[in-house]
C-alpha cells in the first residue's frame, strides 16, 4: 500500500465515521451492515463530491474516465 492509497483510505474511513457512524445507534450487526452498504452504495460512490476527483462523485469520475478511453481508442484505431 503507498501513502496514497493509506490517505485515501484514511480520508474513505474519517468520511464514513462522520457521516454515518456517529450519527446512528445499531441495534444489531446486520443493521449496521444494511446502513454500511446503504452509505456507500446509495451516497458515497454515486453521489459525494471528493475533492482528489475534481469534485466528482466516483461514479462520475469513472463514467468520465471510461468514455475518454473509448474516445482515445477511437482515436487509436482511425
Amino acid at each position: 500500500m503507498t501513502d496514497r492509497d493509506n490517505a485515501i483510505t484514511e480520508s474513505f474511513f474519517a468520511s464514513l465515521e462522520c457521516e454515518l457512524i456517529d450519527r446512528r445507534t445499531f441495534h444489531t450487526r446486520s443493521e449496521a451492515e444494511r446502513a454500511l452498504f446503504s452509505y456507500i452504495e446509495g451516497f458515497y460512490n454515486p453521489r459525494r463530491r471528493h475533492s482528489a476527483n475534481g469534485q466528482l462523485s466516483p461514479a462520475e469520475y469513472e463514467r468520465r474516465h471510461a468514455l475518454k478511453n473509448a474516445q482515445d481508442l477511437d482515436y487509436a484505431a482511425a
